[in-house]
């Protein structure tokens, strides 16, 4: 019954580990379902460091996310998995909440920061906020 109705599924990806476990994860739910991934890069609007700030900051974070969303396609390929990349630029919580439910997901696979629930409450959390705002299912994956 829930293999007719994933066709659909979105990994924002950030580079980090969690991120690629969430992928994994994405790409076993996609291979029992015979699901299409679309994985969405998200590059923050403001410098991360100072070293952001002083290097081309257009530039640097385009080639890291070209190169990221590369190596997750061929991850996916190599399982058997259709892997569409969006690289956008934006606030990662908006940019995900709108694209999953403009473009009808079935499915938010999304890695966890791991962080404790003190630092949480005072830092937010981008998983977070996704697993409060989303109107479609999400997996959080630690």
């Amino acid at each position: 019954m829930i293999r007719n109705r994933i066709k659909k599924i979105l990994v924002p990806l950030d580079g980090s580990k969690n991120s690629i476990r969430g992928l994994d994860d994405a790409i076993s739910i996609a291979r029992a379902c015979q699901a299409i991934i679309t994985g969405l890069y998200i590059i923050p609007m403001y410098p991360r460091n100072l070293a952001d700030a002083i290097i081309p900051y257009f530039i640097q974070p385009e080639r890291e996310a070209k190169k990221f969303m590369r190596s997750a396609k061929i991850r996916a390929a190599q399982k058997g998995i259709l892997f569409r990349s969006k690289i956008i630029r934006g606030s990662p919580t908006c940019e995900i909440q709108e694209l999953a439910n403009a473009k009808r997901f079935d499915l938010v696979v999304i890695g966890a920061r791991g962080r404790g629930s003190l630092k949480e409450a005072f830092l937010g959390s981008v998983s977070n906020a996704i697993v409060h705002k989303c109107k479609i299912p999400v997996m959080v994956v630690k």
